[in-house]
């Protein structure tokens, strides 16, 4: 069983910051450590795609060219829990954010097929 839960959207001006957490539950993340983590988003009209990954061992992070030193990602595995810190947000930031597992062999992709509901940020100019 997956249950994520994302929360910290909201709506803010361009130049911003917003924190995301992920909250990861079920019986599948009793093992939450050993799962690489991903924060995907999703704007209208596009595909969703990941912007930033966490390895399970909280190590080297990745991050998509267009929020590269702007976005930062961190987990937190006693609480099962991953974030994203977003600073200097621009307008193209606008999209609904989700979390979830990443496949080890490409971190382009999500682990699991569930997700949850997203939360909204929305950047205004």
């Amino acid at each position: 069983q997956v249950q994520l839960v994302e929360s910290g959207g909201g709506s803010v001006q361009a130049g911003g910051s917003l924190r995301l957490s992920c909250a990861a539950s079920g019986s599948t993340f009793r093992s939450f450590g050993t799962y690489d983590m991903g924060w995907f988003r999703q704007a209208p009209g596009k595909e969703r795609a990941v912007v930033a990954s966490i390895p399970w061992s909280g190590g080297t992070t990745y991050y998509a060219e267009s929020v590269t030193g702007r976005f930062i990602i961190s987990r937190d595995n006693a609480k099962n829990t991953v974030y994203l810190q977003m600073n200097s947000l621009k307008p193209e930031d606008t999209a609904v954010y989700y979390c979830n597992a990443l496949r080890y062999s490409d971190y382009s992709k999500p682990l699991f097929n569930s997700w949850g509901q997203g939360t909204q940020v929305t950047v205004s100019s």
